[in-house]
């Protein structure tokens, strides 16, 4: 297989695993939030003995059952993790709504609202953190315009922090894609992309993560087992 895959092929390869029997979606999950715990670890491993404030944007689908994973893992490593919830929780896919449940038996759901998102970073001000993590679990691979509502809380968040200086600097972790771009042309989807320190995809990468607007984003790829 090429080193690089459309969302279409790699849905496609996902589909074919699951219906083989080999893994299970809900498998598939579990591995991806661990991968991206990994990612994180690997690119700040300072952060593995000193565990940080995050804030995990999930959203109401497949990635955001990535996100609550994110979350999961994040917590029973000691760090303090905030959920927001963009999305229906009755209309999540099935693995994903596991992996809220599972999340809700750990922690609070709290609305994805700029609200939220200022109140979560006031707090971690007054922590004492110098820094956060922000995960963006929005949108995947199958992401389409236009998206400025969806990410307005977020744009919010990051003009309060940067002009009127209510939180800590935000480190952002893009769960596969940063929200606001197509996967397979690079377009964006909205006038102000989810910005993106570090991007953690699957399986293989996707052509946006080739492209020179992605260039100052490490990337990092987590195998599946696919």
């Amino acid at each position: 297989m090429s080193e690089v895959v459309t969302a279409e092929q790699m849905r496609a390869v996902e589909r074919a695993a699951i219906e083989s029997g080999s893994v299970t979606g809900l498998e598939l999950m579990e591995r991806a939030g661990r991968g991206v715990v990994e990612a994180v670890l690997s690119a700040w491993p300072a952060y593995r003995d000193a565990p940080q404030r995050a804030a995990v944007l999930c959203g109401p689908g497949n990635n955001g059952g990535d996100g609550f994973v994110v979350a999961r893992l994040l917590k029973k490593r000691g760090w303090a993790v905030e959920v927001f919830f963009l999305g229906d929780a009755c209309k999540l896919p099935a693995d994903a709504k596991v992996n809220h449940e599972r999340w809700n038996e750990l922690g609070a759901i709290e609305p994805y609202d700029l609200e939220g998102l200022l109140r979560a970073a006031r707090e971690a001000k007054r922590a004492g953190c110098t820094q956060w993590v922000i995960v963006d679990a929005l949108f995947g691979i199958g992401q389409r315009a236009p998206l400025d509502d969806v990410l307005a809380p977020l744009s919010g968040l990051i003009d309060a922090t940067f002009k009127e200086e209510v939180g800590p600097a935000p480190v952002f972790v893009s769960v596969d894609i940063p929200t606001g771009f197509d996967a397979d042309t690079g377009e964006t989807l909205a006038r102000r992309a989810a910005p993106s320190d570090l991007i953690v995809t699957f399986h293989r990468r996707k052509p946006l993560h080739e492209m020179p607007h992605m260039a100052d984003a490490r990337c990092d790829v987590v195998d599946l087992g696919l």
